[in-house]
């Protein structure tokens, strides 16, 4: 028996543990993120997961072994891990993309910098507050929001002028607030037609996309609406 016990408190063996564990938490933050098919999935919510978790170990063996300071490596690592947080984040038009993701990020370093520390039931706790937030806040914020956005891509045919005109007053019918029209450039164009972007806002609780689009595909020269998840 003491043998055994001497065994599951060695450092190595707690290692195996913490870096397993770091990696089943921070798995379960990118499946969550996975099934909303953003940039950063279970692969990279794993992989700097695990990271820290190691991070958090090199600096604890670094201390016991050559008798530093072991904050100095985790503290470098929240600082480093803003380059691949920044790398999820995306603008397009008025949108901003990304950013839940790279905060999402940042909590899986903090979960695996305190998995690595020892610090279980913090870690454990965290994740599963931050996977509550991430998969039912949008509940909340659909009852507080009253404007949401809306990004189509449209592709006319024909008549583009007269086409839009048509658009535009159902928008109007549809109190959908036009943010962006964005039209393709002179050497972009084809046989085929013209790509319209617009960005609008329109009242969730009063909105009926599905009729909306359909008016919207009903106009002679639309060939296809396609709506842009945000």
């Amino acid at each position: 028996m003491e043998i055994v016990c001497r065994i599951f408190n060695s450092f190595e063996f707690q290692s195996i543990i913490r870096l397993i564990l770091g990696f089943i938490l921070a798995g379960i933050i990118g499946l969550e993120r996975s099934s909303w098919s953003k940039p950063a999935g279970f692969r990279t919510h794993a992989l700097v997961g695990i990271s820290a978790v190691l991070i958090m170990l090199c600096g604890e063996y670094m201390s016991k072994t050559y008798n530093i300071d072991p904050s100095r490596i985790p503290a470098q690592l929240l600082s480093g891990i803003g380059f691949i947080g920044a790398g999820t984040i995306l603008r397009d038009g008025f949108n901003v993309k990304g950013l839940t993701t790279a905060a999402g990020l940042l909590a899986v370093t903090c979960i695996g910098l305190s998995i690595g520390a020892g610090f279980y039931l913090g870690g454990i706790i965290t994740t599963l507050i931050v996977y509550i937030i991430l998969s039912y806040s949008y509940k909340i914020s659909d009852r507080l929001d009253h404007f949401n956005i809306l990004e189509l891509d449209i592709k006319i045919h024909d008549n583009v002028k007269e086409a839009l005109s048509k658009i535009e007053e159902c928008l109007t019918d549809y109190q959908v607030e036009i943010k962006q029209i964005k039209r393709q450039n002179k050497e972009d164009k084809t046989e085929e037609g013209e790509n319209i972007h617009i960005i609008a806002n329109y009242k969730k609780k009063k909105f009926k996309k599905n009729e909306f689009l359909r008016n919207i595909t009903s106009i002679e020269s639309v060939k296809e609406v396609i709506e842009e998840q945000s």
